[in-house]
């Protein structure tokens, strides 16, 4: 795989190599804050807090225990599609999907060492990214997945290479992956993987972070 430099506001791309996104509902009832310690202790370098139906101030309150969990390891600790909460609670990173707020609104009111990234579901969103301030790119889906309901059609493997050709920004790819494909979307232009379900999932959060982490790493050699 080719690297793509970048500056990501200081922490480097090799922070999104694995990012875990959370899903509550996927917890099985274990609090999040222990399948996300588990999964970081397994090798997860970055993390992104989605959280769709809690309120504003719960919201808040969780983006701080996690960033108070994270900060001491050295991970990064991203907010989804919520700029005012990751302003609150200190966020390293902010990820944004189309119908949020415009990326030039959200680098205007973000500290800048804070990174944006945006999810493409088109090659006309990919190009649409070079004129706008982003760190990196989440290329959604790659593959049919369950954990988000109005997912855009799938890209497949073709399809991110093909991204890959039309940007140099670190591209982050999530949707149906997991220990068995994570090399192959590297070898096919990703520079990092993103996942829900793998790990929030997964009997033992830890042992799935690190079974990734290695497919990871063979998929960037």
């Amino acid at each position: 795989m080719t690297e793509h430099a970048t500056p990501m506001r200081g922490w480097g791309a090799e922070a999104l190599r694995l990012m875990l996104v959370t899903d509550d509902a996927l917890a099985g009832g274990r609090p999040l804050e222990e399948i996300v310690a588990a999964a970081v202790q397994g090798g997860v370098s970055c993390v992104q807090l989605r959280e769709k139906h809690l309120g504003t101030r719960a919201f808040v309150a969780r983006g701080r225990a996690l960033k108070a969990l994270l900060a001491p390891r050295r991970v990064p600790l991203v907010i989804n599609d919520r700029v005012d909460v990751a302003l609150a609670c200190g966020a390293d990173g902010v990820h944004l999907g189309q119908s949020d707020m415009a990326v030039e609104d959200a680098r205007r009111l973000l500290p800048p060492a804070v990174f944006i990234g945006w999810s493409v579901e088109t090659l006309d969103d990919v190009r649409r990214a070079a004129a706008l301030p982003l760190d990196y790119l989440g290329t959604s889906p790659v593959f049919a997945t369950t954990t988000k309901l109005d997912a855009a059609p799938a890209w497949g493997l073709d399809g991110l290479r093909a991204v890959r050709a039309a940007t140099a920004l670190p591209l982050v790819a999530i949707g149906g992956l997991h220990a068995g494909n994570a090399a192959q979307v590297l070898a096919h232009g990703a520079d990092g993987i993103a996942v829900v379900s793998a790990i929030c999932s997964a009997a033992d959060p830890e042992a799935a972070a690190r079974e990734l982490a290695l497919a990871v790493a063979e998929g960037a050699r």
